[in-house]
């Protein structure tokens, strides 16, 4: 859908989506670590298993610190998946507006982007992995009447969702939306057989995250337990929660199973907090909570959310809200700066735990956007509805793939309803960028068909 002449527009997106890469790339690499990033790349350059977070990350950690040792190679790729997208947004309109030079400035100067694009944590690259599958899916569905235009980047859409549902686990939802609108874009093949392709691409995704789960797993260390134990600290964490919000909750489950967890349950209220679950560590004895077997655990969780549903509700009511809205921002780490973690693995890596002055500097400079929309998820929730209904106000075929990847990220966000254990911002970060690329999308031309309200043209 490229014009064969480029307007001043067009050309100043471009600009500035490259230069903010490159200062970003400037300003924070060879890239800020925290506890999990340090681990991770630990285990992916040893090839060992040592936490139980998914396996895939640390693949991806050690696959490029192979050739260059760290973590720059790695956040230079990842920031450039995401700016590949974005310059490509452009390519799905006829037109770029004026307004886009400006949104993609915005875009690039956010802490979203110039901070949280140098942090080496998993969510970062799963929100780029989205928005770049959806890109893909949407050039496919602009092609469509041509196999050779589809083919690729539906393909790449599969293997990107894939490598995202397996470095966090919740990334899966965005697999079946981006079915859904597949077989959508290709209904013009009739509705049985663009049902049946977008049945395939599900399956295609599943049994990617299968067989490349497989062939990341380190020979070290055991097999992959993350959605095992993570199931089974949820599950504690809504029974405490649960009893904190009504101390006469009956744990009729668990007092059979094993009697003493009973009372240890009720004694880790005191440390409970809908902010995070890590508080738990503070309190020694709740980690005798671990004797009770999963199926006593598991009982007891289910009988809470079927007899007593208010109580459990309460709780995760409160814990979303931290989430989205939290009251105190400071308390759930809306940026992170420097190195720092444990010091007997940066050792091994060679990694000097510090905070440059530059890292300093970043820091402060989130600090201008605390309380504000641009670290709100609240406000990045509203832009993703205010995008979907713009698209769908104009309906073009690239249009209704954002309108998915709008859909996605808001049935992403609904599931840490059920799974959130901390306040962290990062946690949220496919949201915030999903509707990010979004808004751009718009920007690049507004889906504005009142007489008077368009130029026509270039």
């Amino acid at each position: 859908m490229r014009p064969e002449r480029r307007s001043w527009a067009d050309q100043a997106t471009r600009v500035v989506l490259v230069a903010g890469f490159l200062f970003m790339l400037g300003a924070s690499l060879p890239g800020h670590m925290s506890f999990d990033s340090i681990a991770q790349l630990h285990e992916g350059r040893f090839h060992v298993r040592e936490t139980w977070a998914p396996a895939m990350y640390a693949w991806i950690l050690g696959f490029f610190d192979r050739f260059v040792p760290g973590t720059g190679l790695y956040v230079t790729a990842s920031a450039a998946l995401l700016l590949a997208a974005l310059l490509a947004l452009r390519g799905l309109r006829p037109r770029v507006s004026r307004a886009a030079p400006l949104v993609a400035f915005a875009f690039v100067a956010s802490p979203l982007y110039l901070i949280y694009q140098g942090i080496v944590w998993k969510d970062v690259l799963l929100a780029n992995l989205v928005v770049a599958a959806f890109v893909c899916l949407a050039y496919a569905a602009e092609g469509w009447p041509d196999r050779r235009n589809r083919v690729l980047p539906v393909a790449l859409a599969a293997l990107m969702l894939a490598v995202g549902a397996l470095i966090r686990q919740n990334g899966l939802v965005f697999a079946p939306v981006a079915a859904l609108v597949l077989g959508w874009s290709a209904r013009s093949i009739g509705w049985r057989r663009a049902s049946v392709l977008a049945l395939g691409f599900l399956v295609a995704v599943l049994v990617l995250v299968k067989v490349l789960g497989w062939a990341v797993e380190p020979k070290v260390g055991g097999p992959d337990e993350a959605i095992d134990r993570g199931v089974r600290i949820v599950q504690q964490y809504d029974i405490v929660g649960a009893v904190a919000h009504n101390p006469d909750l009956p744990l009729g489950r668990l007092a059979a199973a094993t009697p003493r967890v009973d009372q240890i349950v009720r004694d880790t209220v005191k440390v409970y907090s809908p902010q995070r679950v890590d508080t738990f560590a503070t309190y020694p004895k709740s980690q005798e909570m671990w004797l009770a077997p999963d199926q006593a655990i598991t009982a007891q969780w289910l009988e809470i959310i079927v007899h007593h549903p208010f109580d459990y509700l309460a709780h995760r009511l409160d814990v979303f809200r931290w989430l989205v809205m939290p009251p105190i921002q400071e308390m759930c780490l809306p940026a992170h700066v420097g190195v720092f973690g444990p010091a007997d693995r940066a050792a091994a890596l060679h990694l000097v735990q510090e905070e440059e002055p530059r890292d300093r500097q970043l820091a402060n400079y989130a600090t201008w956007f605390y309380y504000t929309p641009v670290l709100s998820h609240l406000a990045y929730i509203l832009v993703a509805l205010g995008v979907l209904g713009a698209v769908m106000a104009r309906r073009d075929a690239a249009d209704y793939v954002v309108a998915a990847l709008m859909a996605g990220a808001l049935i992403f966000t609904a599931t840490f309803f059920i799974i959130s254990l901390a306040c962290d911002y990062r946690y949220l970060y496919a949201l915030d960028l999903s509707a990010m690329a979004g808004l751009l999308y718009v920007a690049v031309d507004p889906p504005l068909r009142w007489r008077g309200l368009r130029r026509p043209g270039r």
